[in-house]
């Protein structure tokens, strides 16, 4: 869908500026690199975000409020009451909503003079280069490896310069990817982690306002590369280290071996999971897995079984169902010989994940009677005990 949220202008050139906005953007042409010439490159100007989370919100709220013509955002998730800890596009009245359209409202408030272009849909190989296409340059707010990947090669392959950003937990980077003179992501990093090697945000955490300093910056730098001012970080990577409160910059230089803007041997869009091995196996014996309402009765019944909680202790503070023993999944294989074989074990975490992986490693050491609780402690709060926070 595509919402348009620009107001009329009476001139026959589409970036003339009206009276309005003349007055809302005052203080930009008060600026000898802005000025009314650059205010109308803004105003003519159409980025592409990827993302209306963490990321996104911030470099949507500034491009928007500094003017640019025309917003796509690429998003096909609804808002969490999680998300809003960082993702500032969305309030607390939002949650259960498509991201896109409580971004849509938020940026209508921001600048009515903006267009927003809304893709409800998820940013694939199928359609990135469509997308991307469309715009003069890409503003990555993506958290996984092979959507970066996909976001990197899409912009290569359509000539797009692409405004990378990430964060994890403390630490952020960003940079400017995929310009004539410069390197891409795979120069940076050829090869993507093993698969669970990084945690995502969801798994490791990340401080709410990490985001901020991290999307503003890809936000400043779009913004100069529409004006054309200033130095981008092409060619360098902003690294920030927000419990030390310090900024540094790593060079970072074309590889001519790069397959993408180096020998250029890619030629197409590939499969991005397979890639970064997240791909599922064909044939995959499923986890033998107990709801938590069935393990409500078992603890209704007293049944003699053995719950072991494998998350981190920091997150057993947070919420914890009654009785679990806590082994980080980390610490599980030293635990192992002390675990009893003749009872039944049940495994749990977050959401499911790492109690699954916990489970097969039961299992590869002898363990037949173990099971996994589908959906972690998200769904127990759910479906038994809606006191237990989720997080």
């Amino acid at each position: 869908m595509t919402a348009t949220l620009s107001e009329p202008v009476a001139a026959t050139d589409p970036a003339a500026l009206s009276h309005n906005e003349l007055v809302r953007y005052s203080r930009h042409l008060l600026l000898p690199e802005v000025g009314i010439e650059g205010q109308r490159k803004l105003k003519a100007a159409r980025v592409l975000l990827i993302g209306a989370g963490g990321l996104g919100s911030p470099a949507a709220l500034y491009l928007a409020a500094a003017g640019v013509g025309t917003l796509g955002i690429v998003d096909f998730d609804v808002v969490d009451v999680t998300n809003l800890q960082r993702q500032i596009l969305h309030g607390t009245s939002d949650v259960g909503r498509s991201k896109l359209a409580s971004a849509i409202d938020r940026l209508r408030e921001i600048n009515p003079h903006v267009t927003v272009e809304a893709h409800d849909e998820r940013f694939t190989s199928a359609n990135a280069l469509q997308l991307v296409a469309r715009y003069d340059l890409v503003v990555d707010g993506t958290d996984n490896f092979a959507t970066r990947y996909l976001v990197n090669d899409a912009c290569v392959l359509s000539g797009v310069p692409n405004v990378y950003g990430s964060i994890f937990r403390f630490d952020g980077q960003a940079s400017v990817f995929c310009t004539d003179e410069g390197p891409c992501y795979r120069c940076l990093y050829p090869d993507p982690p093993p698969p669970g090697l990084v945690p995502s945000c969801a798994e490791g955490g990340v401080l709410g306002v990490l985001p901020g300093l991290v999307g503003t910056l890809q936000a400043t730098e779009a913004i100069k590369l529409i004006l054309g001012i200033g130095e981008p970080l092409i060619g360098r990577l902003a690294l920030v280290d927000a419990l030390g409160a310090q900024w540094r910059t790593m060079k970072v230089r074309r590889n001519p071996k790069c397959p993408a803007c180096g020998t250029r041997e890619l030629k197409a869009l590939i499969d991005y999971d397979q890639f970064c091995g997240i791909a599922k196996p064909v044939v995959e014996t499923p986890v033998p897995e107990i709801t938590p309402r069935e393990l409500a009765e078992k603890i209704e019944r007293r049944d003699d079984f053995l719950l072991i909680d494998v998350r981190e202790p920091h997150e057993a503070e947070i919420a914890r169902i009654p009785g679990a023993e806590l082994i980080p999944l980390a610490t599980l294989g030293d635990a192992i010989p002390a675990l009893p074989r003749e009872r039944d074990i049940v495994v749990q975490c977050r959401s499911g994940a790492r109690s699954g992986k916990a489970v097969r490693q039961l299992q590869a050491a002898g363990f037949y009677r173990v099971w996994n609780l589908a959906g972690g402690i998200l769904r127990w709060s759910d479906d038994v005990d809606p006191s237990v926070a989720k997080y």
